[in-house]
């Protein structure tokens, strides 16, 4: 009995230097499948793309500030640069920051809604009560679109309202021109009619109403809210995609300006809607990108500004950070100009080493002397997926595009 006893007693102690042992090989493997799984994320990039690169930023060119910077989206690294933080005029590059920063904050499928409310009955053609025109920031909403609203109104059975027009306007001042900003850089006749400025939405909406044989009085069109009670009767929609594909690929002055307002807005409704958006890009810059340069300053939200200063690194990083999130990256793979194809890079690298191969944003100022930058997407000759941003000042755009040209065969060839 003592001898089985002694041998029931050790068993106990025996299990636990098994397990003991179970466990430590349990860890080892799993440390081990760790490292095999860092190994195996751990890309190469490009040596002899890398050694281009380096030869490239050697070669002779005219004289001027130059700088680029490339970045190996598959690899998750960079693979070289050239005077990478190195600060310089952004022009329409910057739509590139307002725009991810944008679609960030508002999300990929969000939509400029305009719509009509009505309160009351209507009899005998009559609205007994009041009918609401709300507007949005929506940059492409014209007096065309707005027929449709009294169309509307019309097949609801509606001749007369002897009750309120409200017309009620995120903002009602017509929009202006920024500080810095040349005055004929922008054609304040492309923006959409809700950015003209109340009078002239009014002017509108009673024309059009009026025209669908509505009758009203003059003195009843008026500013305000949607009244309590109200229903919605038609609604129109803009979805963000289609800003943002006249932002990037035709660099549309006018549609930036609009996001960056619609940002403001969506961040502060009583404040004033450009510096509150300036405000959200100078943050989503440092705070979402990492990048604190001081030198670094944005001033509007389409780069029209001379004194909007970004560097090639921090476009790349734009740019990798739309790359990780799946629907930004859709939008941008989708609106940016494309090289020989179309957009701003219709006539531009239309050689067949370079056309249908670069989807980038282009950015020129002709004031002063020789702004012009370029920075997206390409596809290298490893399979990589590569970010670039190339920037250059005080040289003629001429020479600027000859650069631009030459980096992107170095990149796909």
């Amino acid at each position: 009995m003592r001898k089985i006893f002694r041998k029931m007693a050790v068993a106990p102690t025996s299990l636990l230097v098994l397990m003991g042992i179970v466990l430590l090989f349990m860890a080892c493997g799993d440390k081990h499948r760790k490292e095999t799984k860092e190994k195996q994320v751990d890309i190469a990039i490009d040596d002899s793309l890398r050694s281009r690169l380096a030869a490239f930023a050697q070669d002779p060119r005219v004289q001027g500030k130059f700088a680029f910077h490339v970045y190996d989206l598959t690899a998750d690294k960079p693979v070289y640069g050239y005077h990478e933080t190195l600060t310089q005029p952004s022009a329409s590059c910057l739509k590139l920051l307002s725009g991810v920063a944008g679609l960030h904050l508002l999300g990929s499928d969000y939509m400029y809604i305009t719509g009509l409310y009505q309160r009351g009955k209507v009899s005998d053609g009559v609205l007994q009560g009041d009918l609401t025109f709300k507007g949005s920031l929506d940059p492409q909403f014209t007096e065309q679109e707005l027929v449709r609203f009294g169309q509307a109104a019309k097949k609801r059975g509606i001749n007369r309202v002897d009750g309120k027009i409200f017309v009620d306007l995120v903002i009602q001042e017509p929009v202006k021109s920024e500080e810095h900003w040349y005055p004929w850089d922008l054609s304040f006749s492309r923006y959409g009619l809700f950015y003209k400025g109340a009078p002239r939405v009014m002017k509108s909406l009673k024309s059009v109403l009026r025209t669908q044989g509505i009758a009203f009085a003059d003195s009843h069109v008026v500013l305000g809210t949607i009244p309590a009670g109200s229903k919605v009767i038609y609604r129109y929609g803009t979805p963000i995609h289609r800003i943002v594909k006249r932002m990037w690929k035709n660099s549309s002055n006018t549609q930036s300006t609009a996001l960056l307002y619609t940002i403001g807005n969506r961040i502060n409704t009583q404040a004033d809607p450009t510096a509150t958006g300036v405000a959200y890009l100078r943050k989503f810059l440092r705070e979402d990108l990492g990048m604190t340069d001081t030198s670094l300053v944005v001033h509007d939200g389409c780069g029209l500004c001379t004194y909007n200063h970004l560097s090639p690194q921090a476009l790349t990083a734009i740019l990798v950070y739309g790359y990780k999130d799946k629907s930004i990256h859709t939008m941008l793979m989708q609106n940016l100009a494309i090289a020989g194809v179309d957009g701003s890079l219709a006539h531009e690298m239309t050689g067949p080493k370079t056309r249908g191969k670069i989807h980038a944003k282009t950015g020129t100022l002709s004031h002063p002397y020789g702004i012009s930058s370029l920075a997206g997407y390409c596809r290298g000759s490893n399979g990589h997926d590569l970010a670039f941003a190339v920037m250059s000042s005080e040289m003629s755009v001429l020479d600027a595009r000859v650069l631009q040209r030459r980096l992107c065969e170095k990149l796909v060839e």
